[in-house]
């Protein structure tokens, strides 16, 4: 259920301009699915979602010459496991850290391989998907 929700939330995030959680809360209710204040408010929390005139879904932007030296990412539990071409991960990790993302606890770099502890199993998923998507 906790997924389908989260799942749901994203959606609308990405294809509506939604200003406030009450507004949030109303269109997930449009969709069947009635959930209180404190849950929306974890959730949110959960997801890296952001609130500037609109919430919208904190996403890793990495420079092109970065993605490009990614050549295999998973994740497990909250731990983020990315593989890099021989010799970037350490450029690549250090570009992870300046995105200074809320949810990435801490980051650890060898020669073609990086670890990123996130806050929550979701923020992990999100951070894999979100990172995938943009290669």
């Amino acid at each position: 259920m906790k997924k389908q929700r989260h799942d749901m939330i994203i959606d609308l995030i990405e294809h509506n301009n939604i200003r406030t959680q009450e507004e949030l809360r109303t269109r997930l209710s449009e969709k069947g699915l009635n959930v209180t204040q404190a849950t929306l408010s974890r959730d949110i929390n959960e997801l890296g979602i952001l609130k500037g005139d609109y919430y919208n879904i904190e996403r890793p932007e990495l420079p092109a010459m970065f993605m490009q030296s990614i050549t295999r990412l998973d994740h497990a539990g909250n731990t983020v496991v990315i593989k890099c071409r021989s010799g970037m991960a350490s450029a690549v990790c250090a570009e992870i850290d300046l995105l200074d993302m809320k949810d990435v606890v801490g980051t650890l770099a060898g020669d073609d391989t990086i670890f990123v502890l996130m806050r929550s199993e979701q923020a992990a998923q999100l951070f894999a998907e979100n990172l995938r998507e943009s290669s």
